[in-house]
């Protein structure tokens, strides 16, 4: 195996992790600890909600709700599934529609980088949990409640080539969260430290 191959996606580069998560811990306020988590995951259920407030651009702008959720599992596991399940509720007041959406989904895909890239911290350790959450995710949409949720692309009959393109499409969109998601820790750890 090429050395660039292995240091890419074998190398364990999450120090900023680490910061975020010692920071976040020595935080001596137990209110300001609930109180960022309960601002993510506020943050959170507004970017889903777009996709059916804003029909359009708003597809563009709920994908971001990955990120709040992945921010609050690199706290702690807790935070991140606290912050989940608080983006349900919200979800159930502000935009009903995104329910089956988000807890599969989105969400699903926060908590799993988030917690790969905190207990891992290899690339390919958190892209593939990451594609596996996603990908369950979608096929308990599609095929136990039968939502459409890839519309009119996949159909709710299991096939086999529909997973295998399931799987492509979340380890790619996996990767891509990745690696946005390194560049954002990068930077809130220059901004904490």
């Amino acid at each position: 195996m090429p050395k660039f191959i292995k240091n890419y996606w074998f190398n364990p580069d999450c120090v900023g992790v680490s910061e975020i998560r010692t920071r976040f811990k020595t935080t001596e306020a137990t209110t300001r600890k609930m109180v960022t988590v309960a601002f993510l995951a506020t943050l959170s259920s507004i970017f889903q909600s777009m996709g059916g407030l804003l029909p359009g651009i708003g597809y563009l702008i709920s994908p971001l709700a990955t990120a709040p959720i992945m921010l609050s599992t690199i706290f702690s596991f807790r935070s991140g599934l606290t912050a989940y399940i608080l983006t349900i509720f919200l979800l159930f007041f502000i935009q009903p529609s995104e329910l089956i959406i988000f807890p599969f989904t989105t969400g699903l895909l926060g908590l799993g980088i988030g917690s790969s890239l905190l207990y891992f911290k290899t690339r390919l350790s958190a892209v593939l949990v990451g594609s596996f959450s996603l990908l369950g995710g979608i096929l308990l949409v599609l095929y136990v409640f039968q939502f459409p949720v890839l519309g009119p692309i996949a159909s709710s009959t299991f096939s086999l080539s529909t997973i295998a393109l399931v799987y492509v499409f979340s380890f790619f969109y996996s990767w891509l969260w990745i690696e946005i998601s390194k560049y954002c820790i990068k930077k809130i750890s220059k901004v904490i430290t």
